[in-house]
Parts: C-alpha cells; sequence; structure tokens
C-alpha cells in the first residue's frame, strides 16, 4: 500500500473533493484492473473515454478517481480529484508509485523514423557484452536480468514503463535503451521520465494517420528533446536535414554523429559485401557482418553512445565488430543455386528506398532483384503508392501483396499502391493478395544467384485481417519454401 498523498507529489491539481488521507494499492487507467483501494485515472483516448467508466471503477473498488473533465456521480466515498490533463497526471503518478525509478539508472531514449529498434537493441547486445546487465524496451521486446516480454507497443503506457524500471533498478541494472515512439510523446507516456540522453535517428513520412501532417509529426519528435535536462545528452544524425531543427531550445548537451557531413563523430565504409563491410570510426578500422550504409550510420550512433556513457572507444569498437543483425533487419537466409533471401522491417518509403539501394550498390547486377512488398490497412495512404514507386524503380520484379490488412480490403491497399507504378515499370509487376502465395511466386521467379526482398512485417509473427491475428513469419514461410526448391 502507498500513502496516497506521496503518489500525487508533482500533480498539478485543480479540484479536490474527499479526503487525502488514504492508502492507495494500485494505480490504473483502464477500469477493468480497478481493485480495492484503486486510483483510476479516467483517461481520454482515440477511441474510448475513461470518463465512462468512472461508476464500474467505483463498483470495483475504486478509491480515488482522477478526471479532467466535470461528471455528476455519487462519490460520498471516493475522493475526487480534477487536473487539466489526465495523460499528465497518469505519467507523474506512475513515476511516483514505483519510486521514480529513471532518476536511479542510466536511460537513454532513441527516436526517429527508422533505426529505433536496431540501436536500441545492439546497445543492449553491446552493453551486455561489456559487461553490464542492461535493459531495453523496444518495439520487438522487453529485456532485463533474464526476462524476456513481449512487447505490445514501441513505447508502453506510464505505468507498464515505470514498473519495468522499478524491476530494473531493484535487480540493480544500470543502463536502459528505450525505444522512443511519435505517439509515446503525444500522449505523454514518457512524462516524468529522466534521461540521460536522448538520440534523433532520421525523419521521414510515417504515422501521418495519426498526426495528419508531416510538421506535426516533426514537432512531436522535437518536443521530446525539449524535456531533456541540462544533465543529458542530445545525440543527432548530423546527415538528415532535420538534426538541427531536433536540437532548438533543448537544455542538453548537443552532439553528432555523421557519414556524409561534418560531426562529432564519424565514420566512413571502405568496403561492401552481401558478407558484411569494412568502416572506419575515427581512424580505427573494424569489419561488421551488416551491411548498408543505414546500419553504418547506425553503429555509429551506438559507438557515439557508448562514448557518452564513459565507455573506452578501442572496447567499444572491439565489442561492435561482433555485433549482429537485430532479428528482422537485413536478416538473411541462402536457397539453392546461391540464391540469396532478405526479410526486412522496411515499411516506410525511406527505409525501403534505403535498404533497395544498398542491395543494388552491392550486387554485380547479373542476378534479379524480387521485391515483395505490401502497406498496411487503416494506416497512412499516402505512402502507399510512393511505395510501390520506389519498389517498381529499384527492382526487376515486384510482387504486391497484403501485409496486415486489418479491416481493409487487401487489393484496395494494392490497388492504392499501383497507382504509383510508373508506367513503363509496370510490366515488373504482380499482385497476389495472399501473402504466402506472393512470397511463393516470387520464390518461383527466382534463377542462379537472385535476390528476393520480402519487405514490411520483418519481426512480426502474425498477420491481422479483419480484425483476427493469424500466425505468419516471413522469414519461416520462406525458408520452408525455398527448402522445397532445393
Amino acid at each position: 500500500m502507498k500513502e496516497l498523498k506521496n503518489i500525487l507529489f508533482g500533480v498539478a491539481i485543480e479540484q479536490t473533493y474527499g479526503s487525502l488521507e488514504k492508502q492507495i494499492s494500485t494505480v490504473v487507467y483502464d477500469s477493468r484492473k480497478v481493485e480495492k483501494d484503486s486510483v483510476f485515472v479516467a483517461v481520454k483516448g482515440d477511441i474510448v473515454d475513461g470518463h465512462k467508466y468512472i461508476d464500474k471503477a467505483i463498483e470495483k473498488g475504486a478509491e480515488v478517481i482522477i478526471i479532467e473533465d466535470k461528471i455528476d456521480h455519487d462519490l460520498s466515498k471516493t475522493t475526487l480529484i480534477k487536473v487539466q490533463d489526465t495523460r499528465i497526471a497518469l505519467a507523474v503518478l506512475a513515476d511516483n508509485y514505483y519510486e521514480n525509478p529513471s532518476r536511479n539508472l542510466e536511460l537513454i531514449g532513441i527516436t526517429g523514423t527508422n533505426g529505433k529498434t536496431t540501436i536500441a537493441s545492439l546497445c543492449f547486445e553491446l552493453f551486455t557484452h561489456m559487461g553490464y546487465a542492461p535493459g531495453l524496451l523496444s518495439t520487438v521486446a522487453i529485456k532485463y536480468e533474464g526476462h524476456i516480454i513481449q512487447a505490445t507497443h514501441t513505447t508502453p503506457d506510464p505505468l507498464e514503463i515505470n514498473k519495468h524500471l522499478g524491476e530494473m533498478v531493484a535487480l540493480g541494472i544500470s543502463h536502459c535503451f528505450m525505444e522512443v515512439s511519435s505517439h509515446g510523446i503525444h500522449q505523454k507516456r514518457i512524462h516524468g521520465l529522466n534521461f540521460r540522453g536522448g538520440v534523433f535517428t532520421n525523419l521521414s513520412r510515417d504515422h501521418l494517420d495519426y498526426h495528419e501532417t508531416f510538421a506535426d509529426y516533426r514537432d512531436t519528435k522535437k518536443s521530446f528533446f525539449e524535456m531533456l535536462p541540462k544533465s543529458a545528452f542530445a545525440l543527432v544524425n548530423g546527415d538528415d536535414k532535420n538534426a538541427i531543427f531536433m536540437l532548438q531550445n533543448t537544455r542538453a548537451k548537443k552532439k553528432s554523429f555523421a557519414l556524409e557531413n561534418y560531426a562529432d563523430y564519424r565514420a566512413q565504409i571502405l568496403e561492401h559485401q552481401f558478407t558484411g563491410m569494412q568502416i572506419k570510426f575515427d581512424n580505427q578500422e573494424l569489419w561488421t557482418p551488416m551491411i548498408g550504409n543505414f546500419n553504418a550510420s547506425n553503429l555509429l550512433a551506438i559507438y557515439a553512445i557508448a562514448l557518452l556513457l564513459d565507455q573506452k572507444p578501442l572496447e567499444v569498437l572491439a565489442e561492435i565488430s561482433k555485433l549482429k543483425n537485430v532479428r528482422g533487419r537485413f536478416e538473411t537466409l541462402r536457397g539453392p543455386k546461391g540464391i540469396l533471401a532478405i526479410v526486412d522491417y522496411a515499411h516506410t518509403p525511406d527505409a525501403l528506398k534505403n535498404i533497395l539501394k544498398t542491395i543494388n550498390s552491392v550486387r554485380t547486377k547479373n542476378e534479379n532483384l524480387i521485391t515483395v512488398v505490401g502497406c498496411g490497412g487503416e494506416r497512412d495512404h499516402g505512402k502507399r503508392p510512393k511505395m510501390a514507386t520506389i519498389a517498381a524503380s529499384l527492382s526487376d520484379r515486384v510482387v504486391f501483396t497484403s501485409d496486415n490488412p486489418r479491416s481493409e480490403d487487401p487489393d484496395a491497399i494494392i490497388a492504392d499502391m499501383e497507382a504509383g507504378v510508373a508506367p513503363e515499370d509496370y510490366k515488373k509487376t504482380l499482385k497476389i493478395s495472399d501473402r504466402k502465395e506472393a512470397i511463393k511466386a516470387a520464390c518461383m521467379l527466382l534463377t542462379n544467384k537472385d535476390i528476393l526482398l520480402i519487405a514490411g512485417k520483418g519481426h512480426e509473427t502474425y498477420q491481422e485481417i479483419k480484425g483476427v491475428k493469424t500466425e505468419f513469419d516471413d522469414y519461416q514461410v520462406t525458408k520452408k519454401i525455398l527448402l522445397k526448391l532445393s
């Protein structure tokens, strides 16, 4: 049990009805999770308004209700606290309830359109190899000290974040690497967290179904850096035109990394093959099994983060050379007759362009590059033709298929994509809405030493169609099909 007054510390209270001299068991914002002596925070979601469930929360034993709207309920035994923003209140309550865990470890937040998962996951691996017991909060999983929990959101809600951070602190974990999504920033999920550093990877079109405009998406990312304290560092990708914008108004120590432009941390690709690349970091060379400018940039960011966390450069480089691709990010498998298949999460125009350009820069052009790609349903419609334009112009053959169509008609999504295909590229394309059949058809097109890219799902192991999730793993499906061809 916790003292209500203690967990209310820092909450901007407008009005109070009832006693604050109470013992609290839990803090929740989902009425289904209310138990005796809970604090129920009525959060306004995009679909559900928690204010509609106040009666249910009281019936289940909530002792305290926190609201931002006026309400008319029987509150004779329940304390009512009115605030301006219940999302912010929830974040502050969560931080206090779990005893401010982010102040007791080195929390690094990584934001941007692409590269968040790779950088966070590889930082976790790097610090593990260097003898630490770090924590990870990522799209793929939440990991620390033997715990591996499947993630449901890129950035969890404040209660889940602080719960995991609290458990990390109790286990003596010193560093945690966390993906920070635009949704997480906008919905105040990271409000009140004490970040040791913030990292900006890049910015391109994504999530415009939520943010509506690119400017709003960009400004949301920028607000993360504005919340960093003076004691933190703000590390940005100097090769992205938005880097300077991200640093405006931040109080944190400003640092940059880049492959092409002047920066505090620089790297240069010396050699590129499908088996890896040779890179020079600050006059020190290393070989990595990863390939692509985007991966070189990611590794440089990881190097910079480690140095900003007081690690020794040569030790960091030695361990970076051992790092391997994150699951679903340029994950490769070999088929018969020298065929190379690549599974990648690329689900934005910029990510797809980067990976196709990387493949084209390394291959001999004596082989065909066949791409399988789709776009998600109930998401930004505007990127569909852009994805198709890129896939068709940078591949020898393209199979358009479904990704996670959700409630949309897969054929309608594919039609939106096809609108972006140039007339001269149309003959390169096929459309097969069933994803497994699309991959199978692409595999049947492969000949000696051809390259197959399957884009869009990466680490995901399901498809969502008409509200139903079914098991689907691009890597495993492709592996089985290629085995039958051998």
